[in-house]
């Protein structure tokens, strides 16, 4: 039987499969093959690169960077013949993706191949192993020496800026949503999503502190003596913006030279004050507190109301206070700066960040209470100055040395206190709170245009058991018919047993039953159905642009309680068929295990900053 012969049209057909086939593997299969290669290269420079970043190795970071650049211009080249696919239905994304995220990249190198560029010269001043005089100067002479080199950095911004712009205009281009949630058992949304958000994050960062960046030197007395008030906030007694106002310090600062202008406890500031009668929270919480002290105006979870607060009542004191800032800083602080710096010593006590037995906590936090605390039969003036003493030698102590010794490690360290709400800052120069607002240093209670979530403990009389509380948050929300059911759920969990609180025997009282004042902040317009746990009757308002669900209890030692808050808010806070909360948290708070669930949909985090959780 003879065989047909192909068709013309079958033939033509044919060579289009064929020269589709190869034009196919030439643009795409082929790039993608060598792409996979080069990936699987570039993870392992940029792990290295990282790792030099961490570690302050500035030689290793520029030669991480430039070998970081070089290879992703070849990856940029071998995908370049994939572009051409963005312009095709459906996947077309998925290619215009990858251009962005090239040229984002790009940019993002650039930025930071320019910014080490910039600090080269003055490696060993920022804590990067790379030698210069700085180290051989006298201590006096470094600080001056930093707030100049910061003068000298201050031009270069604006042109890191730029690629950094550069680079947000790319990634905003891309849009994570737009990806399958999975592809069999691998995630892929959530991840797009989130490697997504951290670059813009940083770029929202970087941008955001150009502002404070450019002030440092006029902060830091370039020009003139600048005076800052410093506030020993005791976060185990848990207040609205972070602790107990402990103690004072004015320190000053002119042209690297830090001094220490006056330094006691807060109960002799309190005894300038006349005082005022006591606000309405306190009358009906506090236990036998009648009058306005300004060691108890940390009342609001809004630090820099707090700070108006306090600024008031050190209005009507009999002493006038020159200051350019306050800075509250908690013991999270003094543990965490300890640990870097080693033991030091101050009113010949030498503090460390060592466990203690004694108290189940840092040296340190127990030295401190017991010199502050404990009752005695005499006078101690040391207790009246030893927080500032520490302080300053803690601060001598960092600028005695190499800065490549502690800098580094120290400016991290800072960096997330400030971050998770350990230090707290009001700048009297406007320009410079806005920038410390944006970065979210100042501790004010946000806008949010979603869910919101701020939970706000404040220990009236109850000791510094806070020391030893755990709490836990389950946050669930479901939609329901056209609005939002919630539920919080919050456990207090003591498991330590109580301490002597005996005056007259002396004792050290840090554990004891904690009296809890109570806030929930929730969304405008939340219409509350039931809660349950609190010991006094429930009070709801508006303020600080949020609704409040207001309560109070007393968690024993050894003991726990539980408060349960149902509550419906409009559907309206629903965006684009996703769900968003913003869990503000309380500063003072080392962390808080959050568990949030939106219609059976769960996510666990132990919460320790400021945090957006998107379903």
């Amino acid at each position: 039987m003879r065989r047909k012969k192909p068709t013309k049209i079958a033939i033509i057909s044919a060579v289009i499969v064929l020269i589709l086939g190869v034009f196919i593997t030439l643009t795409l299969v082929v790039p993608m093959v060598k792409a996979s290669k080069r990936k699987i290269t570039l993870q392992k420079i940029a792990k290295e690169t990282f790792a030099a970043a961490k570690t302050q190795n500035l030689v290793a970071l520029e030669t991480g960077l430039k070998t970081l650049q070089t290879e992703m211009q070849g990856l940029n080249k071998d995908l370049a013949p994939t572009f051409i696919y963005k312009h095709v239905p459906f996947v077309g994304y998925l290619f215009s993706d990858e251009e962005n995220a090239l040229a984002a990249a790009d940019s993002l190198l650039i930025a930071a191949s320019k910014s080490v560029k910039a600090i080269e010269p003055y490696a060993d001043l920022i804590g990067f192993k790379k030698g210069s005089e700085f180290s051989s100067q006298p201590t006096e002479k470094r600080l001056e020496t930093a707030i100049l080199t910061i003068d000298k950095l201050v031009p270069q911004i604006d042109k890191i800026d730029s690629d950094l712009m550069t680079a947000q205009k790319y990634l905003e281009k891309i849009d994570p949503s737009r990806y399958p949630k999975k592809i069999g058992k691998y995630v892929i949304q959530e991840r797009i999503s989130n490697i997504h958000s951290q670059l813009l994050g940083i770029v929202s960062l970087a941008t955001d502190a150009k502002p404070l960046f450019k002030k440092l030197p006029y902060l830091l007395g370039k020009d003139e003596e600048r005076r800052y008030l410093v506030l020993f906030v005791n976060d185990k007694e848990l207040r609205a913006s972070g602790g107990f106002i402990t103690a004072y310090a004015i320190f000053s600062i002119d042209k690297g030279q830090i001094r220490v202008q006056e330094s006691s406890d807060i109960y002799d500031l309190d005894s300038t004050i006349n005082h005022p009668v006591a606000p309405p929270e306190i009358l009906r919480y506090h236990k036998g507190v009648n009058e306005f002290y300004i060691r108890d105006s940390n009342l609001s979870p809004d630090y820099q109301k707090s700070i108006g607060y306090f600024e008031q009542l050190l209005s009507k004191s009999s002493r006038s206070f020159k200051y350019d800032g306050i800075i509250s800083i908690d013991t999270n602080v003094l543990v965490n700066t300890l640990t870097i710096l080693g033991p030091t010593e101050a009113g010949g006590v030498t503090f460390t960040a060592d466990k203690d037995s004694r108290c189940d906590c840092a040296q340190v936090i127990y030295e401190l209470e017991n010199i502050i605390t404990r009752p005695t039969g005499y006078i101690r003036e040391q207790r009246k100055s030893m927080l500032s003493l520490l302080l300053y030698n803690l601060m001598q102590k960092s600028l005695g040395v190499s800065p490549s010794q502690y800098w580094g490690r120290l400016s991290q360290s800072f960096l997330t206190e400030l971050d998770e709400k350990h230090i707290l800052v009001h700048l009297t120069d406007t320009s410079s709170q806005k920038a410390i607002e944006s970065l979210g240093y100042g501790g004010s209670i946000r806008a949010f245009d979603g869910d919101y979530l701020h939970i706000n403990n404040v220990n009236f009389a109850g000791a510094k058991s806070n020391l030893y509380m755990t709490t836990t948050v389950v946050s669930s929300a479901v939609k329901k018919g056209n609005m939002i059911s919630r539920e919080v759920v919050i456990t207090y969990k003591n498991d330590h047993p109580a301490s002597d609180c005996n005056l007259e025997r002396g004792g050290l009282c840090l554990n004891a039953p904690l009296r809890n004042w109570l806030r929930i902040y929730v969304p405008k317009g939340a219409n509350l159905v039931k809660f349950v746990g609190s010991e006094m009757p429930v009070r709801q308002y508006d303020e600080l642009g949020k609704h409040v669900f207001e309560g109070f209890l007393v968690v024993n030692p050894m003991g726990f309680a539980e408060v349960r808050v149902t509550y419906e808010i409009p559907l309206s806070l629903l965006k684009d068929n996703k769900y968003t909360l913003l869990i503000q948290k309380q500063p003072g708070i080392t962390f808080q295990e959050t568990t949030v669930s939106w219609n059976g949909q769960k996510q666990i985090l132990p919460v320790r900053r400021d945090t957006v959780v998107t379903f």
